[in-house]
């Protein structure tokens, strides 16, 4: 039998800002609230959070869009309401309603996954404005989308491990087969392939929609990541969210190199598995989630399609650990390239 709804309720607080601090808040390029009747309008703002599967914790994606939330309460005075799908993922749809119908507004959908639970909700509460991040395919007034051009992030450490790479060999473990996961191991190829034409890419991805399981399997992604360094890869990137962890075990086990992704993994993992991680394909999740925000407790609601990719500072590279030095100005060149319209990166295989 299906448990029932996984309701995590993380944390909901009421910070009063200041002027100057909301006058600060980032880099955001929306109205900030900017007069005391506009502050008075954000504290007043219940954000609702959808996460994805396993909720805050994971290290990466979710953990991102936390970040945002919480520099939102704090410079912007809004109450979050944070929830989590059970681990099946069958209760997408539930929970999504469950914020709408509380008051929740606007509701932040985390994750591809919740494109079609959101289509059926979102039409029942038109006076609601949700936020759908990491998806641009659902296309309804209500609906905001937050896309970020992942391939030109995956394009940059693709670049990164051929350069780095002894064997002429790397690899590539994703979480589920869709086609914003085979946009990561399009962008990473084409980078690699313009470094090293004749690379050898390995990849594979963990489960198949309608099975999300392969963001939660460290286990599994442990094992594909150990058969690409046993085969030779010695630089394995992976997208696969939490199962993340098991391609930074194989690595260290195999004495090989990893590459993270969406936040610098780096910092996040335990110590003794930071230096195995080469880099990591960044998106700025905070960023966006904190830009999002201050327009709704502006009352200024943007809906449509919002793509953040290098030229707006969506996505990037870590530097961490200096593991890059020597190559950053190679990389640096490429950005550029990128920004300029030099190189068009590919979203599909």
């Amino acid at each position: 039998m299906p448990r029932p709804l996984a309701v995590r309720l993380l944390v909901t607080c009421l910070v009063i800002c200041s002027l100057a601090a909301c006058s600060t808040a980032g880099n955001s390029t929306a109205a900030n609230p900017s007069s005391g009747g506009n502050g008075a309008a954000a504290s007043a703002v219940t954000v609702g959070v959808a996460y994805s599967r396993g909720g805050r914790g994971d290290k990466s994606f979710n953990d991102s869009v936390g970040a945002g939330l919480d520099r939102a309460k704090a410079e912007l005075g809004v109450k979050v309401k944070e929830l989590s799908p059970n681990a099946a993922g069958s209760d997408l749809e539930e929970v999504l309603r469950l914020l709408a119908e509380t008051g929740h507004n606007p509701v932040l959908a985390v994750g591809f996954f919740y494109a079609q639970p959101l289509t059926k909700v979102a039409p029942a509460f038109p006076r609601t404005q949700f936020v759908i991040i990491d998806d641009a395919s659902v296309k309804l007034p209500n609906v905001t989308n937050v896309a970020f051009r992942e391939e030109e992030a995956s394009y940059l450490v693709g670049a990164a491990a051929a350069l780095k790479s002894a064997t002429g060999r790397i690899g590539f473990v994703g979480g589920v087969q869709t086609p914003p996961q085979e946009s990561f191991i399009a962008g990473y190829a084409a980078g690699a392939k313009k470094i090293n034409p004749k690379i050898d890419i390995s990849s594979v991805f963990i489960s198949q929609p309608p099975d999300f399981s392969g963001f939660s399997s460290p286990d599994k992604a442990q094992e594909a990541a150990r058969g690409m360094y046993d085969g030779g890869a010695d630089i394995v990137y992976h997208a696969a969210g939490a199962s993340g962890l098991g391609v930074f075990q194989a690595a260290k086990a195999a004495g090989k190199r990893a590459i993270g992704v969406d936040v610098d993994q780096r910092a996040t993992v335990d110590p003794e598995l930071a230096d195995v991680i080469l880099t990591s394909a960044t998106k700025e999740l905070d960023v966006a989630v904190l830009r999002t925000i201050q327009e709704a407790a502006a009352g200024k609601p943007v809906y449509g399609v919002r793509e953040f990719g290098l030229k707006e500072k969506g996505v990037s590279y870590a530097t961490s650990g200096g593991g890059l030095s020597d190559i950053r100005p190679r990389l640096e060149e490429l950005r550029e390239q990128i920004v300029a319209g030099e190189i068009d990166v590919p979203a599909t295989l």
